[in-house]
């Protein structure tokens, strides 16, 4: 506590976390419903999708766990659903028979197509208070926040 009391903004800074923390848990909360009742699917389904569709290549599923900062259990419970549905494919790497690698099939990259685009709409509903300069000046906090000096 001695250090909040030493710096000034230690308080601020505080308040400006929990601010950014329910901004982002409202928008969050506000995207799964959409997703949910619009696409009849889940945010961490879009997740897995998005981060496929942006890798036309696949991932295996040790890289989509990072890439989505997931177990890997977590990642393969919706892959596992995915490929039910016809939306992914896994097949295993030639050089090692216990890695796989997933992909999106063409019925996967329509439905996530689709989808984002309504994402993106609905993302940009949430923020259409927001100006040019709004955003320019966030992403250059946020960009600030967490640069560190090497």
């Amino acid at each position: 506590m001695t250090e909040s009391v030493q710096d000034p903004l230690s308080k601020r800074r505080l308040k400006a976390w929990i601010r950014l923390l329910n901004v982002t848990r409202q928008a969050e909360n506000q995207l799964r419903e959409f997703l949910r009742v619009n696409h009849e699917t889940t945010l961490p389904r879009f997740d897995v999708m998005a981060a496929l569709w942006r890798r036309r290549d696949g991932l295996t599923m040790s890289e989509l766990s990072r890439a989505l900062l997931v177990s890997n259990g977590n990642a393969t419970a919706v892959v596992d659903r995915l490929e039910r549905e016809g939306f992914v494919l896994r097949t295993p790497v030639a050089n090692d028979r216990r890695t796989v690698r997933a992909t999106l099939t063409e019925a996967g990259m329509v439905a996530f197509e689709s989808m984002a685009s309504a994402h993106e709409r609905e993302v940009n509903t949430l923020f259409e208070r927001l100006d040019a300069d709004d955003l320019d000046q966030l992403r250059a906090i946020l960009q600030k926040a967490l640069a560190r000096e090497d």
